[in-house]
């Protein structure tokens, strides 16, 4: 009897107790690949691809329009995954006291292997921007025109930035369609510096590492220092004893976002 009674017993606990225990601790603690982007295929009219994820304002207003922010990863998160892009930086923008003080969308695209958002040598001291931007970038910004039209985005508030490969995107970006972007925030990339003339009036906050061994800390400071002979006012913020990771840096500055969320087109002359 006593045998049934405990064999009953346990097989109560297995069938009610657990369980209810499983959901209170699944409950508080989230998945480690939880994340609050959304993942998404974009197939333009050519019918092409591209992978991106986005993200939301919380409890989203349709009578309101909200900034869109786009997000560049580096070389080392291209693949196919739909997920890679999100290994650094632009999860900084998605902190819960982020969200809550600058509402916004964020699209992150994936560039695959074998593909730069920029088709030039990362390591040479400067490069001429090509006549055509690359595959994957051109893909972005058909991919960013069909947010805007279809999703409650301002339009005077679009910025950009990028780490690394997606620094060097972000300069390209910027150089090619100038009077789409609010604002800029390229970290550790480069630029065309012939193009500072086009880019002056746009509000740029740039980053890099003094230590950077991958690409060049010469090549933010050109770019900065072209800018402001052509007459523009860019920031610029550079580390010390910093090398290639600028990025956790520069995406954990406070008033780098307080100043990003501020820019807007309608002020620009």
């Amino acid at each position: 009897m006593k045998t049934t009674f405990l064999k009953k017993y346990f097989l109560l606990i297995s069938l009610v107790v657990i369980p209810l225990l499983t959901v209170f601790l699944v409950g508080k603690i989230p998945a480690q690949n939880e994340s609050p982007f959304e993942k998404k295929i974009f197939i333009p009219k050519t019918g092409d691809t591209l992978l991106y994820r986005l993200l939301r304002p919380v409890k989203s207003d349709s009578s309101i329009k909200y900034p869109l922010v786009i997000f560049l990863h580096g070389a080392g998160e291209r693949e196919k995954d739909n997920t890679s892009q999100l290994k650094r930086g632009v999860m900084n923008f998605a902190t819960d006291v982020n969200r809550k003080m600058y509402p916004c969308y964020i699209v992150a695209p994936q560039c695959p292997p074998d593909y730069r958002w920029v088709e030039v040598d990362w390591k040479l001291p400067s490069h001429i921007m090509p006549k055509q931007p690359s595959v994957y970038l051109a893909r972005t910004m058909i991919l960013v025109d069909s947010l805007v039209k279809n999703l409650n985005i301002d339009k005077n508030r679009i910025y950009i930035t990028g780490l690394s490969m997606g620094g060097f995107g972000v300069w390209d970006a910027i150089s090619r369609w100038p009077d789409k972007f609010a604002a800029a925030v390229p970290v550790c990339g480069g630029g065309d510096t012939a193009k500072a003339t086009m880019i002056k009036n746009i509000p740029i906050w740039a980053f890099h590492g003094d230590k950077d061994n991958l690409v060049m800390t010469s090549r933010s400071r050109n770019m900065i220092a072209a800018i402001k002979k052509a007459g523009g006012n860019p920031k610029y913020t550079e580390y010390p004893a910093t090398g290639h990771n600028a990025w956790d840096k520069a995406y954990s500055e406070k008033d780098m976002y307080l100043w990003l969320f501020t820019q807007t087109n309608a002020n620009r002359e």
